[in-house]
């Protein structure tokens, strides 16, 4: 199972937000390139990246920083926030970065995410962010009033890749992940899936791995307040 460091961009600084809300957030000392360094340096393979700034204004702000980031160190980096046309896919995908993750313009336009699909084969992943069942957008602050997995039904398929499958609640939390639901997309889902939101231990780690079609874990806010140790957890990298 693949394990994904998370670093979360905004302001050009490494932040963890709790259930995604920006006005309850913790920056860290360590600059983006300097903890995407820490990551590759522990023999880390892939890297989950969220440019903040993007998610909030819909445009790729932070993009030199991932350029930077691919540059130096040679990891697989997966992208997301604020990405919302063809252009700014064709932007990462030419800076090197691995999967371009939509969230919310794939929500709002069905027809975009299949287009994209389309045009950038094996590029493209779907980010679902959900709070009590229902899908989330632009950057969490309103409900689509979709359901995730009847959503996911009418997408399943266009050809997306990966699936980045978050429970809000949980995220930042530190609660373990919401398994059950993970379970459910992972099961009508015709791609891998990836979890995310609420690792608080390697135990979520190892839990994971008894689940089937996914494809890995994004661990963020558990690496920065020093609840998992990063030699332990590259261990379970694979």
């Amino acid at each position: 199972m693949k394990i994904f460091p998370a670093i979360d961009i905004k302001d050009k600084k490494c932040v963890r937000l709790v259930k995604g809300d920006f006005d309850n957030k913790t920056e860290y000392k360590m600059s983006p390139v300097k903890q995407a360094g820490k990551y590759k340096e522990h023999g880390f393979k892939n890297l989950h990246i969220v440019d903040l700034d993007g998610a909030l204004t819909g445009e790729t702000v932070n993009q030199d920083i991932i350029k930077d980031i691919i540059a130096k160190f040679d990891l697989r980096v997966e992208i997301g926030g604020g990405i919302r046309n063809l252009d700014n896919i064709q932007k990462y995908i030419d800076a090197g970065v691995d999967k371009v993750i939509l969230g919310s313009a794939a929500i709002k336009d069905k027809n975009f995410l299949k287009e994209a699909c389309e045009k950038f084969p094996n590029k493209i992943a779907l980010g679902l962010d959900a709070k009590d069942g229902y899908l989330s957008v632009s950057g969490w602050k309103e409900s689509s009033n979709q359901l995730t997995l009847d959503y996911l039904k009418e997408v399943n398929d266009y050809g997306v890749s990966r699936l980045i499958y978050t429970d809000i609640n949980r995220d930042g939390m530190k609660q373990s992940p919401n398994f059950d639901e993970t379970l459910k997309v992972a099961e009508l889902s015709n791609c891998p899936v990836v979890i995310s939101g609420g690792v608080s231990s390697i135990d979520d780690i190892k839990q994971a791995k008894n689940l089937k079609n996914i494809e890995g874990i994004i661990v963020g806010k558990a690496i920065y307040d020093g609840d998992i140790k990063l030699e332990e957890l590259v261990k379970e990298d694979a």
